[in-house]
């Protein structure tokens, strides 16, 4: 069974989280095996008064790559790395925390935890503030 379907449920979690103004961060962890890419995290990030993107970085062993992405087009940039070589990917929220794992036979599982953040990111505050959101 493919893991897209229930990764696609996960991330509407993650936008819903940005309209409702409780997203606080995402990152893609827990690599298989000694990787070169380390983890992957997005943030939200405005580009003048009303232009939001996803600011995705890539940790590598020795540099980091940023990367700039409308909402909707994160998904798909982030899809390949699910499997190859994340297994979790965690989105944590002022109401809750997500993770999103894929187990050792590749079958896949939403998890919802209590909160670890108590604020949302501050561009999100930010965005809430100009009415962006």
């Amino acid at each position: 069974m493919s893991f897209n379907p229930l990764f696609a449920e996960f991330w509407n979690k993650v936008t819903e989280s940005i309209e409702n103004g409780t997203y606080a961060k995402l990152t893609l962890a827990k690599t298989i095996g000694d990787t070169e890419l380390k983890n992957i995290y997005v943030r939200p990030v405005l580009e003048g008064d009303t232009a939001f993107k996803m600011s995705v970085i890539a940790r590598y062993k020795t540099e980091e790559i940023e990367s700039f992405h409308a909402l909707e087009d994160t998904f798909a940039v982030l899809v390949p790395y699910m499997n190859n070589p994340f297994l979790t990917a965690l989105l944590f929220t002022t109401e809750n925390d997500l993770t999103f794992k894929l187990n050792k036979k590749r079958v896949a599982s939403i998890v919802d935890q209590a909160p670890t953040f108590k604020n949302a990111s501050d561009v999100i505050v930010e965005m809430k503030d100009k009415g962006l959101i």
